[in-house]
């Protein structure tokens, strides 16, 4: 037990600290009952932290606080998009604050989902899956879902030169031809900004 302890520890290390996960995460390699029985030990050692139901995270730590940090809400949603096999993704001031075009907090992390509508929470915030239809929720890159959302969420007379350059360095430098190709049936107006975002790409 000892030994599979270590090895799933050494899983978790080698994603980084911020990684949340699952039992599904590992059933590819070790029985379910030692994944439950290794999570559980790990727990109790502080080496790793239970969120929620069936999910854990590896902790950021701050060295200036001396403590251990919020869990990343996004990597929880990605875990339990793994675990149920879920197609997500981040919308509204979700998508804002992962592309950097918003410094504040969500108090609320609202996700689209092909899967049923859910919510989590998680210490202070609330994880909300919201299930929605698949043209918005099923891109094949999760950066051009991210794109997509978040110019749905900033609104059209909210775009300008400032957002765009954000944008192109946050998304564009590898992915932006593939980007264009993603999003061609968007909403008019989107697509013309992507194709801004994109234009040393096209």
């Amino acid at each position: 037990m000892q030994s599979i302890d270590k090895k799933i520890l050494s899983r978790i290390y080698g994603r980084g600290r911020g990684w949340a996960f699952t039992k599904i995460d590992f059933v590819s390699e070790f029985g379910e009952s030692n994944i439950h029985q290794a999570l559980s030990s790990l727990t109790r050692a502080g080496k790793i932290r239970r969120v929620c139901h069936g999910v854990y995270d590896y902790p950021r730590y701050s060295e200036l606080l001396g403590q251990n940090l919020s869990p990343d809400i996004d990597e929880v949603a990605q875990a339990l998009a793994r675990k149920f096999n879920w197609r997500i993704q981040p919308s509204g001031d979700a998508a804002l604050n992962l592309l950097g075009l918003s410094t504040q907090i969500p108090a609320r992390w609202v996700y689209l989902s092909d899967g049923p509508s859910r919510q989590y929470e998680i210490g202070n915030q609330a994880l909300v899956f919201r299930r929605s239809v698949l043209k918005d929720a099923g891109f094949k890159y999760r950066e051009s879902g991210l794109l997509v959302q978040s110019l749905k969420a900033l609104g059209k007379n909210r775009v300008d030169p400032g957002v765009i350059e954000t944008l192109r360095q946050r998304l564009v430098p590898v992915n932006g031809e593939r980007i264009l190709k993603d999003t061609r049936t968007v909403t008019g107006w989107i697509y013309q900004v992507i194709k801004q975002v994109c234009a040393e790409h096209d």
